[in-house]
């Protein structure tokens, strides 16, 4: 065969061979694509193919991160980052031994709420045991929000009851106050109170945990309250009101449950102590004192 004769068919053939391709490929599109296998090998719907497996440039919805229409199916379960949390301590739980007249003390704050923003609620008062019945008692609702590491910036209100022989009497505040963690694991608690009657007063609360064996453990606190108003009738007067310093010794039998035992000294500066002598008490007492610790 002539090279010129061979070339010829060889062309030929290949271009007859390319229109066969080209008619069964036009064939095959006009047919019905058949059904999708399922997860068994039974055939299912092309709807129920793209429920399970959805096209890579389907819409998805902003709430479920799931394809229209189909909630939550074979996509992962959303992951809890906005959790919230409760905590209770009974910081003090004491009997107050002491020369004028025995007391029982306690002092507890609570918390709910998430890590930026919480609900917190703090109490504490004395109640006479002995001689004249009597004492005072308060109740902080506050709002708490996280301002920086370890310290919450708190809003709210104080109600406080104050009693005696022959008086009951109450008031009402408005709060604002901080509270956290301070260099050297210091546990602040500065506060400052309008009350309903516009009385200006303020306080600071400081604690430390020094801790002589893992549960053996010794706390300093210092409480300081001052006014810039006198309020008689509550035992307040104007300027610095009081000074306490306290150490404590507890033993952590687990975290949640801690006697202790210590020594509580108090003293009132200026018109409170005044006020104190004049209703039959003491510008200064120093207490012995044992109690529990519960966190819950």
């Amino acid at each position: 065969m002539k090279p010129q004769t061979y070339i010829a068919t060889t062309l030929a053939t290949a271009a007859v061979s390319l229109l066969g391709l080209f008619a069964f490929s036009i064939r095959a599109a006009a047919q019905p694509a058949p059904a999708h296998q399922g997860t068994h090998g039974e055939p299912t719907s092309e709807k129920a193919a793209a429920t399970n497996f959805p096209a890579m440039n389907e819409r998805v919805d902003a709430e479920t991160q799931s394809p229209p229409g189909i909630v939550g199916k074979n996509w992962p379960e959303p992951v809890e980052d906005s959790q919230r949390f409760r905590s209770l301590l009974v910081d003090q739980f004491e009997y107050r031994m002491k020369e004028s007249a025995d007391t029982l003390r306690w002092d507890a704050v609570g918390w709910y709420g998430g890590d930026y923003n919480r609900l917190w609620l703090k109490t504490e008062g004395e109640w006479r045991t002995s001689g004249e019945r009597g004492g005072d008692a308060e109740v902080q609702a506050l709002y708490g929000r996280l301002i920086a590491p370890f310290w919450d910036f708190q809003i709210g209100l104080r109600y406080d009851q104050f009693s005696g022989a022959g008086f009951d009497r109450s008031r009402g505040f408005a709060v604002i106050g901080l509270q956290g963690l301070a260099r050297y694991r210091f546990e602040l608690e500065p506060a400052l109170f309008i009350s309903q009657e516009g009385d200006v007063s303020a306080r600071l609360t400081a604690t430390y945990d020094l801790l002589l064996t893992q549960r053996l453990i010794l706390q300093p606190r210092l409480d300081f309250d001052a006014a810039v108003q006198s309020a008689k009738k509550f035992g307040v007067g104007e300027g610095v009101n009081s000074l306490g310093l306290g150490l404590r010794l507890r033993y952590e039998i687990t975290r949640e449950f801690a006697p202790y035992i210590g020594v509580q000294w108090l003293s009132r500066f200026g018109e409170t102590a005044d006020i104190s002598r004049r209703g039959g008490g003491r510008a200064e007492d120093i207490a012995v004192v044992f109690g529990v610790r519960l966190w819950f």
